[in-house]
């Protein structure tokens, strides 16, 4: 078992997994809290439109991604706080927009089809050097702002109008919130691709909404989903020759259903008698 850490590349692939399931974990906390899934999905699509604006600008393609993602995370915002579109339709626009734009913009770029293949579909065995440096700078950068921040966050998620009379900066954490969205999107796009990268800001909080009662064991349980994922989908992929993005979700989905057939909540509902008539 352990030839396969005997590489240089597995053991960055290791690490990236784990910090970015670590990530990943701690931002579907607010994710799932906030019902921001559907814009999770929106932002890790719309990275195509950056990927393809760094092809052709001839710079990295990952931060010209997270300029692009985070513009368009504050776009959605800023027109769903407005009230001039509810939020999935602003969503649905920016998204199917970005997409297309990447596409169009993408079929200048000649050659570029084969490194294209592993943004949409993730190749966490090609993380390089600088790659690993930016994933560990944007995880702590994130992880700071959630944990600096977690009541007044917390507090918007449920009451964003009562959090405001209080006195909290709802406006400001809340874009603060949606770049974080942004940033681990964009980080995980290597590891997962474009295509399921939205995955695991949804399943790590959804597997601890099923085992734990206080929002405390719920945020440990979800940061360990996201860890336990990333290792044993990236072993798994090894062992059997899998695509790694691929078998790393899959191993996130078999987390949540043992979690949602074990669930003590669901046990507890199935044993509630029905009320009398």
């Amino acid at each position: 078992m352990a030839e396969w850490f005997a590489y240089d590349f597995m053991q960055r692939a290791l690490v990236a997994g784990v910090v970015a399931g670590l990530l990943c974990g701690l931002v579907s906390f607010f994710v799932v809290l906030k019902r921001l899934a559907f814009v999770g999905a929106g932002i890790s699509h719309s990275a195509l439109g950056g990927v393809a604006i760094g092809v052709l600008l001839g710079v990295n393609p990952i931060l010209a991604a997270t300029a692009f993602c985070t513009l368009v995370a504050w776009a959605i915002g800023l027109v769903s706080r407005k009230g001039e579109l509810y939020e999935d339709t602003a969503i649905g626009i920016f998204f199917a927009t970005a997409m297309a734009f990447g596409i169009a913009l993408l079929s200048l770029a000649v050659g570029y089809y084969a490194d294209l293949f592993s943004f949409l579909f993730g190749s966490i065995l090609s993380v390089t050097q600088t790659d690993l440096i930016l994933l560990v700078v944007t995880g702590v950068a994130v992880a700071a702002f959630l944990l600096l921040f977690f009541k007044e966050l917390l507090f918007i998620c449920f009451d964003a109008e009562a959090a405001s009379a209080a006195g909290v900066p709802t406006g400001l954490l809340y874009y603060g919130l949606l770049t974080s969205l942004a940033l681990t999107v964009v980080v995980t796009v290597k590891i997962l691709g474009i295509v399921l990268a939205s995955a695991l800001l949804v399943m790590p909080a959804a597997t601890g909404y099923e085992l734990c009662k206080n929002f405390r064991g719920l945020l440990a349980v979800a940061a360990a989903h996201g860890i336990i994922a990333a290792a044993a989908g990236l072993w798994l992929s090894y062992r059997l020759n899998l695509p790694s993005g691929a078998t790393i979700v899959l191993c996130a989905a078999a987390l949540f259903f043992a979690a949602f057939v074990l669930s003590p909540h669901r046990r507890a509902r199935r044993r509630t008698p029905l009320p009398s008539a």
